[in-house]
């Protein structure tokens, strides 16, 4: 893939998938302004790339007023240039609907679809044509789900922005794509997966039978990225094994532990 001399702004960049992406894409020599809310993981992504690309840090919250303009000043103080977008940034713990306060609901869509609106705002007015802005979704954008009626309402809006950018700013070249991951074993679902019933939803009823990763999250999001990627634009790529694609499953994964019972 074709990153070298590119300069991207990664937030939700010192952990799980973001750390990943940064990762991913500085072993092809792109620059990275990482942010993130707390400064000790960020200072680690730099010292772990020390020697291979520049990072600039930039510690805030993404819903903080200045965040936006932060991460996007510091691209062009530091490097010059901004390339690529990866609004990564993200938490968990959804509820249903009618145990959703009006704080929970209000921070779910500040995060989710409010922060990452205003990054693609900034990014844009600075951004080099031709460059390329990965949002994410969620398989939760796509099905419904038992919980977590904020989550997917802010995960759909990414869905309805990511198309309205695609059609927007591709006369600049400006592609806009969006992930849905499925349930990845990463730090922010860690609290989960020893439960047996999470385990059997979200992996033994995967038609690929294993756990997601960060680093399949950010594989993806690097292809996106790339030239590689250079015709599709306003697309959502689900990145869960095959979990939304169907529910009709190996014989031997449907039947699992029912002679037992």
């Amino acid at each position: 893939m074709t990153h070298k001399g590119k300069v991207a702004i990664v937030t939700g960049a010192g952990t799980g998938i973001g750390r990943s992406t940064a990762l991913m894409l500085a072993r092809d020599n792109v620059a990275i302004v990482a942010v993130g809310r707390r400064a000790q993981p960020l200072e680690q992504l730099r010292s772990d790339l020390v020697g291979k690309v520049p990072v600039a840090v930039v510690a805030a919250d993404v819903t903080d007023d200045d965040a936006p303009l932060r991460a996007a000043q510091a691209a062009i103080d530091e490097f010059g240039r901004l390339d690529y977008l990866v609004n990564n940034a993200g938490l968990g713990k959804p509820q249903p609907v009618d145990e959703t306060t009006d704080e929970v609901l209000d921070l779910f869509l500040n995060v989710h679809l409010r922060a990452p609106f205003r990054f693609c705002r900034e990014a844009l007015r600075v951004m080099e044509d031709g460059g390329a802005i990965v949002n994410m979704a969620s398989s939760f954008a796509l099905i419904g789900g038992m919980r977590g009626g904020a989550y997917s309402a802010a995960k759909g809006g990414i869905v309805a922005l990511t198309k309205h950018m695609a059609a927007q700013y591709g006369q600049r070249g400006i592609r806009t794509n969006a992930v849905a991951p499925g349930v990845l074993e990463t730090d922010m679902t860690a609290y989960a997966w020893n439960a047996h019933v999470f385990r059997r939803m979200n992996m033994d009823m995967t038609p690929l039978n294993r756990t997601g990763t960060g680093e399949d999250a950010a594989a993806a999001i690097c292809f996106l990225l790339s030239d590689d990627a250079r015709f599709i634009t306003g697309q959502v790529l689900a990145i869960d094994g095959g979990w939304t694609s169907t529910k009709y499953l190996a014989e031997s994964v449907v039947n699992a532990g029912l002679d037992d019972a």
